[in-house]
């Protein structure tokens, strides 16, 4: 009956997350109905095997709980991700909070199963990189223009990040596109002159001005067609598939540095 009660927890999991994502993807937002659904049931099927088959694991049940519920909240309130993900990872934290028992991943998984997807999560939201470096080379390949024209006054370092983190469209695009993020501003000088200047963080409450300002700008012939943006990344999708990867290989982090050493 235990591997009866993990196979639901597992599916459910699976079934609220795979549609969450496909939201995210689609609208970049979840509808809280999801998590008011998903979360007691989660608790309900959870706290039902516990109490009767292992009340002694329902300490380890309340300590991934609330260790995954401050990391989610953390992060939130520090900018790290959305309210949907952290909501995410707390309903996870109450349908599966360790490694279930009918599963054995080839890799290690931490006791706080959440953590685990969380870490297989970044790591794959990180290598997102490789397809902004990538399509900024094309794009230098295929225009034969520099990069960072009208920016030569940034510091290599901003630059490095915007190439690691964003790249370049049109500026239709910008407007068009709501999960879209301008890592550039414009800014007017006393004197009337615009001056482009790269940002490190984009700002999703000062979206807006900085969309307006660069309209403004590229209506009077600056900064041109195309200007820096970076997508703002449907997180749930990668949390979806940091949870499968835990439950069929385990940490990914852990099988990286395996192979490494």
């Amino acid at each position: 009956m235990i591997e009866v009660f993990d196979g639901i927890r597992v599916f459910l999991c699976l079934a609220f997350f795979i549609y969450a994502s496909w939201s995210d993807l689609k609208e970049r937002e979840v509808s809280n109905k999801v998590w008011a659904v998903l979360a007691p049931l989660a608790f309900a099927l959870t706290c039902t095997q516990f109490l009767i088959f292992t009340p002694d694991l329902l300490q380890i049940y309340a300590f991934s709980f609330v260790i995954t519920s401050a990391v989610s909240v953390a992060l939130f309130y520090a900018g790290a991700f959305g309210g949907a993900d952290a909501k995410a990872l707390i309903c996870l934290s109450l349908a599966l909070p360790y490694p279930v028992h009918f599963l054995q991943p080839l890799g290690f998984v931490s006791p706080i199963f959440p953590i685990t997807v969380f870490c297989n999560a970044v790591l794959l939201a990180a290598l997102t990189v490789f397809y902004a470096v990538t399509r900024n080379f094309l794009w230098k390949y295929r225009t034969g223009k520099k990069l960072f024209e009208d920016f030569e006054e940034q510091s290599m370092g901003r630059k490095i990040l915007t190439v690691l983190c964003g790249y370049k469209v049109n500026i239709a695009e910008l407007e068009g596109k709501k999960h879209f993020y301008p890592l550039e501003d414009v800014l007017v000088a006393e004197t009337g002159e615009t001056e482009r200047r790269l940002l490190v963080f984009p700002s999703d409450e000062k979206k807006e001005e900085i969309v307006e300002r660069i309209l403004e700008a590229e209506g009077k012939g600056k900064p041109g067609n195309e200007v820096w943006v970076t997508p703002g990344l449907p997180l749930l999708i990668f949390i979806t598939a940091g949870l499968i990867i835990a439950l069929t290989l385990g940490d990914m982090i852990w099988i990286v540095l395996s192979l490494a050493l």
